[in-house]
């Protein structure tokens, strides 16, 4: 089975974190922001790679340090679960609809870690959660999983949904993209990624 478990503590945070490729999306979420949580239970539900993930950070700052850190150890994680990555389908992308807003992804398990992270939020904050910590999350997560990310929130005025979508469409494009390929080899002309 496709597996690996993180830790990671530091005088800011300390993390774990359990990934199971194949384990169907069951979400066990606590880093003590709500509206995070809800996001990181929609990656694992619509990925289908169940995640565990604890989180205890500096709070009484602000969010940041445990939204980057949380994408930091999530993608350490997964890239250890995907081990050489060979036998993967590597390639993902989603367009993905949350009501009046449209997100859309694609994304590479390339071991180039490069992200463009293109939308914007109307208001600071979506509950205890700031919207900008959203693309935060995603280059630590992208570059700590040697992944080439695109998003891009196409059009939305709500920003929960914008918000949601994005998540979702991440995690639509890397379900497609752990998936694994038959052949048992590596996608890529190179021989290595």
């Amino acid at each position: 089975m496709r597996t690996a478990t993180v830790e990671r503590s530091t005088g800011e945070t300390q993390i774990k974190v359990t990934v199971t490729l194949d384990g169907q999306g069951k979400a066990s979420i606590d880093t003590g922001i709500g509206f995070f949580d809800h996001m990181l239970t929609a990656l694992s539900v619509h990925s289908r790679i169940s995640m565990d993930i604890k989180a205890k950070g500096d709070l009484y700052v602000d969010g940041h340090h445990t939204v980057e850190d949380t994408g930091i150890v999530l993608g350490q994680a997964l890239a250890a679960a995907l081990g050489n990555k060979s036998g993967i389908v590597r390639y993902g992308s989603a367009y993905i609809p949350m009501d009046e807003a449209l997100a859309f992804c694609s994304l590479d398990i390339s071991n180039r870690p490069f992200i463009v992270f293109r939308g914007e939020f109307t208001n600071q904050s979506i509950g205890n959660y700031d919207a900008c910590l959203t693309e935060e999350f995603f280059r630590a997560f992208a570059f700590n999983a040697g992944i080439t990310l695109h998003t891009d929130m196409l059009y939305g005025t709500n920003d929960h949904h914008k918000c949601e979508a994005v998540f979702k469409a991440v995690a639509h494009a890397l379900k497609m993209a752990v998936a694994e390929d038959k052949s048992g080899k590596m996608l890529s002309t190179k021989g290595v990624l």
